[in-house]
């Protein structure tokens, strides 16, 4: 399955926020007009694994850019987490994205 993007932060951190352009989507589309998204994380390592996070996102853009603001305790484990971005359209329709593949989440320790 294609991997569509790896975004890294530290354990314990909650900025930056991560941005993410959703693939195929056109400048001047519009498509995200009126939809609401949710961010979806879990465990890398464990498929079966109940989400870690399922929070609300931001629609940044409605030409296809969603912003996840990371809350406390969201980045509180080390480790690889897939995570994908579910899109409710003003008409009801319900899209997950990537629709192959995941976004790949690393948090990484500190050095302190």
């Amino acid at each position: 399955m294609a991997m569509s993007t790896t975004f890294t932060i530290k354990r314990g951190d909650t900025s930056p926020g991560l941005e993410y352009q959703l693939p195929g989507y056109a400048a001047g589309s519009g498509l995200l007009t009126g939809a609401s998204v949710r961010f979806l994380m879990r465990p890398w390592w464990d498929p079966s694994a109940a989400l870690a996070i399922d929070a609300p996102a931001t629609v940044q853009d409605p030409d296809g850019i969603v912003r996840y603001a990371w809350a406390e305790g969201d980045t509180g484990t080390a480790g690889t987490y897939a995570a994908e971005v579910e899109i409710t359209y003003a008409d009801g329709a319900v899209e997950t994205v990537p629709a192959a593949g995941w976004l790949m989440i690393r948090v990484t320790g500190e050095a302190g």
